[in-house]
Formats: C-alpha cells, structure tokens, sequence
C-alpha cells in the first residue's frame, strides 16, 4: 500500500490557474460592487473560473484527482471567467440559479466549506450575492 501511495504521488492532474483575467471574464462585464467580488471570490472562484487558489492538501493524491474533478464538473456548469461568452439568456439563467443556490444552501458546497473557512457565508453575504445577482438579472431581462 505504502509503495502504491508514494507511486501515485507522481501522477498530478493539471492544475487550474490561467493567470489571466479575460475580457469574458464575470467582473469586467459587470461592474460588480467590490464586497460582491470579494463574497464571490472566496466561495465561488476555486471551482466556478480559471484560477484557482490551490491549498496544500492539493499536492497529495488522491486529493488533487478529487480536486480537479469538483473544479471540472464546477466550470462545466458554471465559470466566471468566460461568462461574458454567454448569451443574454443563458447569463441571466445563470445569475438567477447562483442567487437560488445560494438562497437552497447548496452553494457552496459543503466539503468546500469545511476545508475553507471563508466560504461559510454569512446571512448578509448570503442577502448581498442574491440581491445583487436577482437584481442584475432583472436588468438584462428588460434590456432584452
């Protein structure tokens, strides 16, 4: 067992981490209130944009497969960073779905919680993202 363990040690998935902040990119479409960004970024970014802020624990298998797969299936639903490539509809869909998830407490999810601290959103954090992502959505559904 221990010789598998220090094996599979070498076998690292791709990390998450463009560096880039694109022109799609959620913050530079919207002109989002700073207290929002900051909510956003620590409970949403590591697994819904392209950066990723690796803990520690990342670095040991099989963390980092488990990891890489709840970033993939995050981005495939949802990534900030290419969310000015979204139609009108589907942003609309998608800031509507992060206020009722948020609203559910299914967002962030709950292992995310327990290994990061400042995901764990107040009630104001909670009001602030909903009443911010409702009201956006209500804007672009009348500008369309």
């Amino acid at each position: 067992m221990l010789i598998i363990f220090i094996v599979i040690q070498f076998i690292q998935p791709v990390r998450n981490k463009s560096g880039q902040a694109l022109s799609t990119d959620f913050g530079k479409v919207y002109a989002v209130p700073g207290n929002v960004q900051t909510v956003l970024q620590n409970a949403c970014y590591d697994c819904h944009s392209n950066n990723t802020m690796y803990p520690w624990y990342a670095n040991i298998q099989p963390m980092a497969w488990v990891m890489a797969r709840h970033i993939k299936n995050g981005k495939d639903k949802l990534n900030f960073s290419d969310f000015g490539s979204y139609t009108g509809r589907r942003q609309i869909s998608k800031l509507k779905g992060i206020a009722n998830q948020v609203k559910d407490d299914e967002m962030p999810i709950s292992s995310y919680k327990l290994m990061h601290k400042n995901a764990n959103l107040t009630t104001e954090e909670k009001s602030l993202i909903m009443d911010w992502m409702n009201k956006t959505a209500d804007s672009l559904s009348t500008e369309n």
